[in-house]
C-alpha cells in the first residue's frame, strides 16, 4: 500500500502544473520515508486549505528530487490522500541536496537550509488506486 501512495503522490506532483487542464490518469514516482513508491492517480481537486495530509513540492531541489508523502496507508494519521500542499525551497546560498522523507524536509528546515511555506491553493485529493 506505500508503494501505491507514494506513486500516487509523485504522479500528483507532477500533475501539480497542469492539474487544471489535465482529466486523465497519470503514473509517477515518489519519496515517502526514504523510499521511492509509484502510483497510478486521477488526481481531483478540493477546496482550497481542505488538504489533511502532508505533501512536500521541492521547488528548487536536485534534478533527482521527487515530491514528498509525509503519510500513506498504515503509516500514522492517513485521509486517504487529502494532500495539504507545501512548497520547499532551498535558501540562497545553499545547495540543493536531495530529501527524501519529511523528516528529512523538517532536519534541513531546522538547519537553516530550506523554507517550507503551506500552499493551500495547491491542494488535492489523490487516492491510492490499484
Amino acid at each position: 500500500m506505500r508503494l501505491l501512495l507514494a506513486a500516487s503522490l509523485a504522479a500528483a506532483s507532477a500533475l501539480l502544473i497542469a492539474l487544471p487542464a489535465m482529466a486523465t490518469t497519470g503514473k509517477g514516482e515518489l519519496f515517502h520515508d526514504g523510499t521511492v513508491v509509484g502510483t497510478v492517480v486521477t488526481p481531483a481537486p478540493i477546496a482550497a486549505g481542505s488538504g489533511t495530509d502532508p505533501f512536500y513540492k521541492v521547488t528548487n531541489g536536485t534534478a533527482s528530487q521527487l515530491g514528498i508523502a509525509g503519510v500513506a496507508p498504515g503509516d500514522g494519521p492517513h485521509h486517504g490522500g487529502a494532500w495539504a500542499v507545501n512548497t520547499v525551497t532551498f535558501n540562497d546560498g545553499v545547495t540543493p541536496y536531495l530529501l527524501t522523507s519529511d523528516e528529512a524536509v523538517f532536519a534541513a528546515e531546522a538547519a537553516g537550509d530550506v523554507t517550507i511555506t503551506r500552499t493551500p491553493d495547491a491542494d488535492f485529493r489523490c487516492p491510492v488506486q490499484p
